[in-house]
């Protein structure tokens, strides 16, 4: 059978590998091939796998999650943190048995980690059962790619990362049918010291409203209840466009989409949070009551040494701020302990922050060097073990305040996204993110349904209202 291509907007070079292996394929596999996409780190990456996909669907691959089945398999990678990094090498590492039982098998590694040189180089020295590695700049080439490992190319390194224009059209195979990844701008020009992101994604560059209106409207369309708007900073959104357009737009105009469903976005950078970013909070029904606004460190000092080019004082009065403008808002943030150079007294100052913000929840991690960054050549005296010790105060601090900003819910009616189902018991976020679990039934899976919260154990318990 002959794929139908013609409808495809995806660019006519890569469109026309993706028939030729297609073709490839189907002359040379008695059955279906299949491919195996495992993703690792941010909704970014879960975002891009998402294309990976659908240019393998376009190419005539089926989807399994056994890795031993797989004809094909991809790890979508990240490079954020070391634990990370050390679980691909180990998964990378794992899947060689399967190459020498399936014959044909291709194995690719891509994604941030992919983008690094000197990983490239591992993988190519010491890795030689992966056939392909490629980075973030070059991932539309994927059925080129696919094409040369199949008319007798031996391994393809690529990693030439540039800043044209983003590549639209590429197809998109999403996970959920209710919820779904929309990126608006990709990269980061903010070179915060301890972060890889801006040399591994390059610098920004945004998608044109146009084309983000067209792909929120037809996810509407098709059902999505929950459209996550994704950027490095979203709040940079526009620069480099023709169009009058920054980000606190560009949430009105999706807003305006006719539809019954709610906004979400990430990651908002405090330093580019402007009042008129709020007021479109505000103003926008669709726009959930929650922003996530990494702060990292409460110290001004290590702020400062981070490039993070906002203040303790400066964050504070954007929270007080959307706080007077949305009384029901809440916060979630990231923070780094143990930043090289900080002391018992800069992680303090952390602490107090914690305490005057009172975060819904928080993403922590202690320091990870990452190679490349200024923070890996710094020095960092404070031992692991100290820092460990760090940690565990902060968890501390946070799982108290966690747990009385959870019972604050306790009478209130909310408006949840039914996400999960187990034996009568269903689970979902409501406009705030508090997670609330309640009986009903299976089919209400991906409808809003209105929740009284009724207690707290271990988390939010609820029922149905009408």
């Amino acid at each position: 059978m002959q794929y139908d291509f013609s409808s495809n907007e995806y660019s006519p070079e890569q469109k026309a590998y993706a028939a030729r292996v297609y073709n490839i394929l189907r002359e040379t596999k008695s059955e279906t091939p299949l491919a195996a996409v495992v993703t690792f780190g941010c909704q970014q990456n879960v975002s891009d796998s998402q294309r990976i996909r659908g240019m393998l669907s376009l190419m005539g691959y089926e989807f399994t999650e056994d890795l031993s089945k797989a004809d094909f398999i991809i790890f979508n990678t990240c490079a954020v943190r070391e634990h990370a990094e050390d679980r691909v090498f180990g998964n990378v590492g794992a899947v060689k048995k399967y190459k020498r039982q399936r014959k044909g098998m291709i194995i690719a590694v891509c994604g941030c980690m992919a983008q690094q040189e000197h990983v490239s180089r591992r993988f190519k020295e010491s890795y030689p059962y992966v056939d392909m590695v490629f980075g973030t700049g070059v991932t539309h080439r994927l059925p080129e790619f696919v094409y040369k490992k199949l008319t007798g190319t031996k391994r393809i390194f690529e990693n030439e990362l540039n800043n044209d224009p983003v590549i639209e059209g590429i197809p998109v195979n999403r996970d959920d049918v209710f919820k779904g990844f929309v990126p608006v701008m990709y990269g980061c020009d903010n070179f915060c010291t301890y972060c890889i992101v801006p040399y591994v994604r390059g610098r920004e560059r945004s998608r044109k409203p146009q084309e983000i209106i067209k792909e929120v409207t037809d996810m509407v369309n098709s059902g999505y209840k929950e459209i996550m708007l994704l950027g490095q900073n979203v709040n940079s959104y526009g620069k480099g466009l023709d169009e009058d357009i920054n980000f606190a737009k560009l949430l009105r105009m999706v807003n305006d989409i006719p539809g019954d469903f709610r906004i979400r976005f990430m990651t908002s950078h405090p330093k580019d949070c402007t009042e008129e970013l709020l007021l479109a909070m505000r103003d926008s029904k669709k726009v959930e009551r929650h922003l996530h606004l990494p702060v990292q460190a409460g110290s001004d000092r290590i702020l400062k040494i981070m490039n993070r080019r906002y203040t303790a004082e400066k964050y504070l009065s954007l929270i007080e701020k959307a706080r007077s403008l949305m009384p029901d808002i809440t916060f979630t943030s990231d923070i780094i302990v143990g930043f090289p150079g900080e002391t018992y007294e800069d992680f303090k100052q952390t602490i107090e922050l914690v305490k005057k913000v009172r975060y819904s929840s928080l993403f922590t991690f202690i320091y990870s060097p990452r190679k490349g960054t200024p923070a890996a050549e710094m020095p960092d005296p404070v031992t692991r073990e100290e820092k460990g010790r760090w940690f565990s105060e902060l968890l501390a601090v946070q799982d108290k305040i966690q747990k009385e900003k959870e019972e604050e819910n306790i009478g209130k009616t909310v408006r949840v996204l039914c996400e999960e189902y187990d034996d009568g018991i269903l689970s979902g976020k409501a406009s705030n993110m508090a997670q609330i679990s309640f009986a009903g039934e299976k089919d209400f899976i991906g409808s809003f349904k209105n929740v009284k919260i009724t207690s707290y154990d271990h988390g939010l318990k609820g029922e149905i209202t009408e």
